[in-house]
């Protein structure tokens, strides 16, 4: 006899968990941690209303207040906005306006039952009038937009020919791309395995596979036994860059500062035989790089501490190479994770450049001479980027960018950023990162 079939959810319910999801965003809290709390059952549900909703918070924001000047109580306003960015009229919209509908009145019946014929109410007069709401949605900048006002003037100052396309990037849903595991196979034999599977992709640099559409890491062959990892073609790009040119020799000490939650030093052993220390400042996510490692049968030295305070953790002997990943604003990230655009504030680009500045000053020292350091970020903005570089190449003369391989700069995730193309069309483009290769003479 065949097992029962397990019922859908209804849409009610996925609605309730992404209007807490949602409220926890607006509150300050990423939507990782708030995803946390939603039943497991019903959690992929969730996260994919959740990035549809937050791709269109700021459309969804701005219909709100006009239809309701008056905000209602936290949990039914983030109900509300999620209802409206689900009903947003742009031809992706997942359900039917009285589907829609219908179900948010009975969440907001569960949530607080005498709000049930106010959030009736705003949705039809939307649905109503939609033209004449969108009308007023496109005089404000996030209505436009859908990020931020200080968000979009620091894309004009610093990209004014592509801001526009890095927001429009932002709204897409990004490429599902691993990395295959060299040391267990090749590129060619992993598509193979993932078309038996499938699974179609084509490759993309030395390691990289896209999937023709992303999938649960349990269906792709071999994940368990560490033959590939999920990474961006971006991020592809760190451990080559720094083990190339001049090779470093076997068992060469390398650190990776800002390691969690571990793909780049997996990627680094998986390229070489070295003595890589990983080092993070958060005991939890140091868990992930232990896990990662042992996935994929590989062997490195984790640690905590604060890599802008070596003192408390460096042995005092140099290193061959650093890898220093710093933290940042993740604004060349954005389409992975929604939320980013709305916990950021504008100060949060100053307080992560002065962190980003103590780091590379506090690392350099580390580095024996004739070493190299790779400094990224996951960032579009240039105080994290080109910016910070050549601030730092003022005050430490002696340093300068490798020639070969050259420093790729800023990768913007557009078409035509041939360094981190997976395929035609925005969805099929790298993430936003920068990079720069330091020698120490």
């Amino acid at each position: 006899m065949n097992a029962p079939a397990h019922a859908a959810p209804p849409l009610s319910r996925l609605l309730g968990h992404t209007a807490d999801a949602i409220e926890a965003v607006r509150a300050g809290r990423s939507l990782t941690q708030a995803l946390t709390l939603c039943p497991t059952e019903v959690r992929p549900g969730v996260q994919a209303l959740s990035f549809h909703v937050l791709r269109r918070l700021g459309q969804a924001q701005a219909a709100r207040a006009w239809l309701a000047p008056k905000a209602p109580p936290k949990s039914i306003d983030a109900l509300l906005l999620s209802a409206l960015a689900l009903l947003w009229p742009d031809g992706d919209a997942p359900y039917a306006d009285h589907t829609l509908v219908d179900h948010a009145v009975t969440a907001a019946r569960q949530r607080l039952a005498a709000s049930a014929t106010f959030v009736n109410a705003v949705l039809r007069r939307f649905v109503r009038e939609q033209a004449a709401v969108l009308d007023v949605v496109q005089r404000t900048v996030p209505g436009r937009t859908n990020h931020p006002d200080w968000w979009v003037e620091r894309l004009q100052a610093d990209w004014p020919s592509q801001w526009q396309a890095l927001l429009a990037a932002n709204d897409h849903r990004p490429p599902m791309t691993l990395r295959v595991n060299t040391r267990r196979g090749n590129v060619a034999a992993y598509l193979a395995r993932l078309s038996e599977a499938g699974l179609p992709g084509r490759a993309i640099g030395e390691q990289g596979v896209v999937l023709e559409a992303p999938c649960a890491v349990s269906r792709l062959p071999g994940f368990v036994d560490g033959d590939a990892s999920v990474q961006d073609a971006s991020a592809q790009l760190a451990a080559p860059l720094l083990l190339a040119g001049a090779a470093l020799p076997l068992g060469s000490r390398v650190l990776d500062a800002c390691a969690a939650p571990g793909g780049k030093t997996a990627h680094l052993l998986e390229l070489a035989d070295l003595d890589v220390l990983a080092l993070d400042h958060d005991a939890t996510r140091l868990t992930r790089v232990d896990e990662t490692l042992q996935r994929l049968h590989l062997s490195a030295t984790t640690q905590v501490g604060d890599a802008s305070r070596p003192d408390s953790w460096w042995d005092g002997r140099p290193f061959d190479a650093i890898l220093l990943d710093a933290p940042c604003t993740a604004s060349g990230i954005v389409r992975r994770h929604p939320d980013v655009r709305w916990l950021r504030r504008a100060s949060d680009v100053p307080t992560l450049a002065a962190l980003q500045a103590k780091l590379l000053d506090m690392l350099w020292p580390l580095l024996r001479p004739g070493g190299r350091l790779l400094y990224c970020t996951c960032s579009v903005f240039k105080a994290e980027g080109q910016a910070q570089i050549d601030a730092f190449l003022q005050r430490q003369t002696g340093a300068r960018l490798l020639a070969a391989p050259a420093s790729p700069g800023h990768l913007l995730p557009l078409p035509d950023n041939e360094l981190v193309a997976a395929g035609p069309g925005p969805a099929s483009t790298g993430d936003g990162f920068f990079y720069a290769l330091l020698h120490k003479p």
